[in-house]
This record gives C-alpha cells, sequence and structure tokens, in this order.
C-alpha cells in the first residue's frame, strides 16, 4: 500500500462552504458557522477525489517527524502569526469590498518571531525565499519537541530519543478489528505527520487515562481508512454519520493520488463533535511494545516503563486503560 500524505497546511473541504450567522458549535465565541453546501468543490474535483482513499479524521494535535541534531525527532505544530498591527490591518482588508485585490504581507516585518529551530511546513508558497502565509493569515510550520520542554511535555511523553522510539496506536497487522499500541523506530516514521491524541489534547474526546495519570499516542495520518463509505454525497453522508457506528468519528479526511488531503468535519453537516461512543473506541487494543532489547532501561514514571509492564495484555477498548505508573 502507498504511503498516505502528510498534513502540511489547512486542509479544505469536500463541498462547497457557506457562512451562517449562527454561534459556532465548534469554537467558543465564535458568532457564525462555517457549512457545508451540496455542491463538491473544484479543489476536490480537480483532485480526483472518487479515487482517493478515505480515512478517519483524528481529533488531536498534528505532529512531524523529521531529522533534528542528526536523528529523528518529534516536530510539534506551530504557525507563524503575525503580530497585532499586520492582524489588523488583515481584518480590515477581510471584512471591506475590496476582496477583488490581493492582500500585501511583509513577511519580515509583519509577524512574531518565532524560535530559531523553527521550520516552515512543506508545500507552502514561498516569495524571494520566504515562506508566505495561508488564506488565514498564518505561516505553517513545526519546532522540535525537545525532552525538557514544559511546553511539549504531552508531546515529549510518546518519545524516547535515547532508544528513538515513539508510541504509536494503529491497527492490528493480522487484525482489522483489533488496535494495537506499539513501540515503532523513529527512523520507520521519518516524514510523516501523526495525530497527538490523549488525556489533555482538545479536551480528550476519546477518554484516555485520567488527570492524574495522563495517556498519550501518537496515530499516523491516514492509518485508519474508512471501508464501506456511502457514495459522495451531502445527505448520504449525513445518514453515514448519523447512523453508522462507523460513523462516530470526527470527520473524514481523503488521500488523494497527488497528494493533496481533502476532508469533511462533522461540524459542516451541522452535526456535533465531540460524541460519548466514539468508533476508535468500540475496538479491543492490544499491548505490544517488544522492549526486551532496551533491557526496560526507562524512567519509572514515563509511559514506556508502565507499557514494558502490561505488554502482551489486551483491553476491550481504548478508555479501559488505567495507568498506574
Amino acid at each position: 500500500m502507498r504511503r498516505l500524505g502528510s498534513v502540511q497546511r489547512k486542509m479544505p473541504c469536500v463541498f462547497v462552504t457557506e457562512v451562517k450567522e449562527e454561534p459556532s458549535a465548534k469554537r467558543e465565541h465564535q458568532p457564525f458557522k462555517v457549512l457545508a453546501t451540496e455542491t463538491i468543490s473544484h479543489k476536490a474535483l480537480e483532485a480526483d477525489i472518487y479515487s482517493a482513499i478515505p480515512t478517519e479524521k483524528v481529533d488531536g494535535t498534528c505532529c512531524y517527524v523529521t531529522t533534528y541534531k542528526g536523528q529523528p525527532y518529534l516536530w510539534a505544530r506551530l504557525d507563524r502569526k503575525p503580530n497585532k498591527l499586520a492582524e489588523k490591518r488583515f481584518k480590515n482588508f477581510l471584512h471591506s469590498k475590496q476582496n477583488s485585490k490581493e492582500f500585501f504581507w511583509n513577511v519580515e516585518e509583519d509577524f512574531k518571531p518565532v524560535p530559531e529551530c523553527w521550520i516552515p511546513a512543506k508545500d507552502i508558497e514561498q516569495l524571494n525565499g520566504n515562506p508566505m502565509p495561508d488564506e488565514n493569515g498564518h505561516i505553517p510550520g513545526w519546532v522540535p519537541v525537545e525532552k525538557n520542554n514544559k511546553q511539549y511535555c504531552w508531546h515529549s511523553s510518546v518519545v524516547n530519543y535515547e532508544f528513538e522510539i515513539a508510541l504509536v496506536l494503529k491497527h492490528h497487522s493480522d487484525d482489522p478489528g483489533l488496535l494495537e499500541i506499539s513501540a515503532v523506530p523513529l527512523s520507520d516514521l521519518l516524514e510523516q505527520t501523526l495525530e497527538l491524541i490523549g488525556t489533555n489534547i482538545n479536551g480528550n474526546p476519546y477518554g484516555l487515562g485520567s488527570k492524574k495519570h495522563p495517556l498519550h499516542l501518537l496515530i499516523p495520518h491516514g492509518a485508519f481508512q474508512i471501508r464501506n463509505l456511502p457514495i459522495l454525497k451531502h445527505n448520504d453522508l449525513l445518514s453515514w454519520f448519523e447512523g453508522c457506528r462507523e460513523g462516530k468519528i470526527e470527520g473524514i479526511v481523503w488521500h488523494c493520488n497527488d497528494g493533496c488531503l481533502i476532508k469533511v468535519h462533522r461540524h459542516h453537516l451541522g452535526l456535533c463533535w465531540p460524541i460519548p461512543d466514539t468508533y476508535l473506541n468500540s475496538k479491543p487494543v492490544i499491548i505490544n511494545m517488544n522492549l526486551d532489547k532496551y533491557e526496560y532501561d526507562f524512567d519509572a514514571k514515563c509511559l514506556f516503563n508502565y507499557f514494558s509492564k502490561i505488554d502482551n495484555q489486551k483491553f476491550g477498548r481504548l478508555k479501559d486503560i488505567v495507568l498506574s505508573v
């Protein structure tokens, strides 16, 4: 199977969207909703959406694995955002009647500083060697997750740089109905993007861990392919999300043959998220760490140490894993 696309920028919706002047269910204090119409977008058709691979959109925070200091490293998403003056100028432009004109950014002066180790996301537009902002006025990018950086402590909990491994959740290779948590070499994940999920990420929609014993995991983008998705029509997708067990997910991401990624979120269809019983929590999960070669030389409080103690154990669902590190 071909490697699926990586998430390096904001994904467009599969349908043409429209703005409705009602409070958003997705973002607090946002006075409008962005809803899907019944028209498939030009971008989706251009990317040949009908031959794309549909996958589950997982609710977490985006990460990236690439080289840093000569070894594979986990990187956290950090968008470079405009300073106050530039943001005000950009918002005035968006609300003006002059949207036919192009907004001019001065990248060197209009944006807040970022750490020296920051890198721009791949495939974003460049002008005179400078990465340019997207339609929201942000420059997508990444910063390496250092071991002792408290800002990214939950990212750091799922990697071990001494042994160059990461805690990954995916389907079991021999049983698609079974999930597996394993220690994967970071070198196997190079140039891939993944979703970090868990106790302290996005309100923990999957109910993992607890405040006392938080649990976080990485899921490679495209890991959970969707079988038997209905025809690509607004009402059919709406019925699928509402009525099928497989539809109890945050959304769908289509991986197109040209590398383009197209999405639809439950909120685009006027549906709620998070929901009580997610599809991700409907499958059993097995622990398959295979850490013998590392001689279990891990910090007593780290997740790798905990999972090494319950290796080969099987749980009815993800949220049944109770940590006692």
